[in-house]
């Protein structure tokens, strides 16, 4: 936790005092091309509904969650439960503790392929970064260990497309870097793949799939220290376009997708965790903002069942709270 908070205020107070100082921040192999852009915006058709629903028994942030059958996992993160892993019911709405992560972890990223979750990434006492990747097994309540990721980093974000999931970006605690790296997991042969790089390296940004396309969001980089930039990859094609901003500059939020919509939740700018709730339209290329979630926080998670998204923990406010939102 106090590597990550250094870090982070490092990055904030040059970013305050840059234009006066002149400071630099971590190196960035990849300006990030939209920072200060105005984004499109939309005024609200339908804002949406929050409910509160059963608390997360082990108050935490940067978890990574899952979904599973209907049944959302939220695995790792810290507060006091980097190991925790526990599984929510929505259509009872109750807790069950499940097998715990083999490796405490926090600011790790996960997807589900096939019905088992992957866990990939992070940082804690034992690895910082961490390479390393686990899967769980719902069926049998069970991990196994798997290939690691070439490119040991936290703060990444994880989407899966066609069978295979994609880790883009994070942070190099060994080299003191910010990344734009992206690596695809294939499962069936347990291997990984180096792909495009992303064009703005980027860490504690969030990831979502609509229609094929993975879509990485916010975060924190050399020129944008919380960042508003939207890129999306193209796995046929092994290549990134810019899209339009998000409304909002911020890292560590969470994000869900509805109905081909992509919808930015919570998160951090320099004046701390945010209240934000903004939906992102492919097939317009704009924003909208939403109803803003009861609790703000930072490092929240989220999970999509049957239309309705699920964020749970974060940091101020957060730690075991479960929110739903209906958009």
């Amino acid at each position: 936790m106090s590597r990550r908070i250094s870090i982070a205020t490092a990055l904030a107070l040059c970013g305050i005092f840059a234009a006066a100082s002149g400071c630099s921040s971590v190196p960035n192999p990849t300006p990030a091309s939209h920072f200060g852009a105005a984004a499109i915006l939309k005024q609200p058709q339908s804002g949406g509904t929050w409910t509160t629903k059963a608390p997360m028994p082990t108050g935490r942030y940067e978890l990574a969650t899952g979904v599973i059958n209907g049944i959302l996992y939220a695995v790792g993160g810290n507060g006091g439960g980097l190991s925790a892993n526990e599984a929510y019911n929505p259509a009872t709405d109750t807790w069950t503790t499940k097998a715990p992560l083999p490796t405490a972890r926090q600011a790790l990223a996960a997807g589900i392929i096939h019905g088992v979750l992957y866990a990939v990434g992070g940082y804690s006492s034992s690895c910082d970064p961490c390479s390393t990747v686990e899967a769980y097994d719902p069926a049998s309540d069970s991990w196994s260990t798997k290939a690691p990721m070439p490119t040991a980093r936290w703060g990444l974000a994880a989407g899966v497309v066609n069978g295979k999931l994609y880790a883009i970006g994070g942070f190099d605690a060994i080299n003191n870097s910010i990344l734009n790296t992206v690596e695809a997991y294939d499962p069936s042969t347990d291997t990984w793949t180096t792909k495009a790089s992303m064009p703005t390296a980027r860490y504690l940004l969030a990831a979502g799939v609509v229609n094929g396309i993975l879509y990485a969001v916010g975060g924190s980089g050399e020129n944008c220290i919380y960042c508003n930039v939207v890129e999306a990859y193209d796995s046929a094609t092994n290549s990134w376009t810019t899209k339009s901003p998000m409304p909002a500059m911020r890292d560590d939020l969470a994000v869900g997708v509805v109905r081909g919509r992509l919808y930015a939740i919570d998160g951090r700018d320099q004046f701390g965790p945010m209240r934000r709730n903004e939906a992102y339209d492919p097939a317009t290329d704009t924003w909208t903002n939403k109803t803003k979630d009861l609790t703000g926080r930072s490092g929240p998670a989220a999970g999509v069942v049957n239309g309705v998204i699920y964020v749970v923990g974060g940091f101020k406010g957060g730690y075991q709270t479960t929110e739903a939102f209906t958009p």
